[in-house]
């Protein structure tokens, strides 16, 4: 083993599909509250949780599906993963004047520094993934 090692931290959470999105985060902010984020990184803190309130959302109204969120912190970026039961990938469409919705993986895509979709045997896996404004790179 190298002389440097990785440190994380992690929780996880099930949100039955009769459970509000406030329950999703109110836990976050919780946590967020643990890694002193709230304090320390406000703006990057609200990113989190209006994602994680889009992906929640995404996950019962969308999928129709109880949603999985699990939050890691490897002290260099918050990765916020939500799991649902639809096999489909979401895709960010721009805002219009024609719908009342679908802004949330615009959204997702404008607050995150980088998420991604993957699909998995029984449904699939959006990671959005957070740095406070320290450690953010340029290069992305």
């Amino acid at each position: 083993m190298s002389g440097s090692s990785l440190r994380a931290v992690g929780w996880a959470r099930s949100l039955p599909l009769n459970s509000d999105v406030k329950t999703a985060r109110d836990w976050t902010r919780e946590h967020l509250r643990k890694l002193e984020w709230t304090a320390t990184f406000p703006e990057t803190a609200d990113a989190v949780l209006l994602t994680v309130s889009e992906l929640v959302t995404n996950a019962h109204l969308h999928a129709h599906s109880s949603a999985q969120l699990v939050m890691t912190w490897d002290e260099n970026c918050l990765h916020v993963a939500v799991h649902d039961a639809s096999p489909d990938l979401p895709t960010p469409r721009p805002p219009s004047t024609e719908r009342t919705g679908g802004r949330g993986m615009f959204l997702v895509d404008a607050l995150a520094d980088d998420w991604e979709a993957r699909p998995c045997p029984d449904g699939k896996t959006v990671i959005a993934c957070f740095r406070p404004p320290t450690t953010r790179r340029d290069d992305h």
